[in-house]
């Protein structure tokens, strides 16, 4: 393989896995089901499926539909990945993980855009989702306290916690 070439492929390589092992960390400080190595393996994964069919040294024009063909299938299996680390509480009737599943879909895209070798958008895509990522959280309890929202399984306020769920005790008189 040509030295330039070589070159070009570790950095798409290389700045995917930077890109996984930043949304990683965040994961990973958040006590997320999934952290750096799943984040990382999955930037990774994307960059090495675009590569496939754009390696460096290629005209990437003349392979927009491959590029089509492999971002779609890498996009909707990356989906499944992210169902794993959803989850529902029957009690409180909440779903937890879907930040975490919002962040392997979008380390995955990371992925795609450097294995093609995109790497201005790729760093103003880390940029944004850094700054959604750290003051997200903070903006989110913020709204919930100020409507009086339930938040992490704790009543904002002191009003009870109403539920969507019918009231199923028996309300007659005992016998």
């Amino acid at each position: 393989m040509d030295q330039p070439i070589l070159v070009e492929l570790c950095g798409r390589l290389g700045v995917a896995l930077l890109i996984g092992v930043v949304i990683g960390v965040e994961r990973h400080l958040h006590d997320q089901a999934a952290g750096l190595r799943t984040h990382v393996l999955v930037a990774l994964a994307a960059a090495l499926s675009v590569l496939v069919v754009a390696p460096p040294g290629t005209i990437a024009s003349g392979a927009l539909d491959a590029q089509s063909r492999v971002l779609q299938g890498v996009m909707t299996g990356v989906g499944f990945i992210g169902a794993g680390v959803i989850m529902h509480s029957p009690k409180g009737h909440k779903i937890h993980g879907l930040t975490t599943a919002a962040a392997i879909w979008i380390t995955a895209a990371f992925g795609a855009l450097c294995g093609a070798g995109r790497f201005q958008i790729a760093a103003c895509g880390l940029v944004a989702v850094v700054l959604v990522l750290a003051v997200g959280g903070p903006i989110e309890r913020s709204i919930h306290r100020r409507f009086g929202r339930i938040h992490d399984g704790e009543a904002i306020d002191e009003l009870p916690a109403q539920s969507d769920e019918p009231d199923n005790r028996d309300d007659r008189p005992a016998r």
